[in-house]
């Protein structure tokens, strides 16, 4: 396989993995990700913003999560995310830690 396929097999396994997260499991929320996988919705924007920052064209968090999201992170947990439990939290806070400690 030539490095342009390979390069092209892997985006489409993206797209089809953004799809599967922000249209067939919009029930399966951010914190819960985390805790299980280490990553979660803002992982990726985030792993998108500094691929972008890497090649020279500047995009903020902000950015970055409007266009993972579809819309405005803001307009995203007001339609999908639900209030985390004390136990999700904690759990969180340790997997934060471990997974992107002060990259977030």
């Amino acid at each position: 396989m030539d490095r342009q396929t390979q390069i092209e097999i892997e985006a489409a396994a993206f797209r089809t993995l953004r799809n599967h997260l922000m249209e067939d499991r919009k029930d399966v929320q951010n914190i819960d990700m985390m805790n299980l996988a280490g990553f979660c919705r803002n992982c990726l924007s985030r792993w998108m913003q500094e691929a972008a920052n890497e090649r020279g064209f500047e995009m903020t968090k902000e950015q970055a999560r409007e266009i993972f999201y579809g819309m405005p992170y803001d307009d995203w947990k007001a339609q999908h995310q639900t209030e985390a439990s004390d136990d999700q939290k904690a759990a969180f806070d340790k997997s934060f830690a471990e997974n992107v400690g002060d990259k977030g």
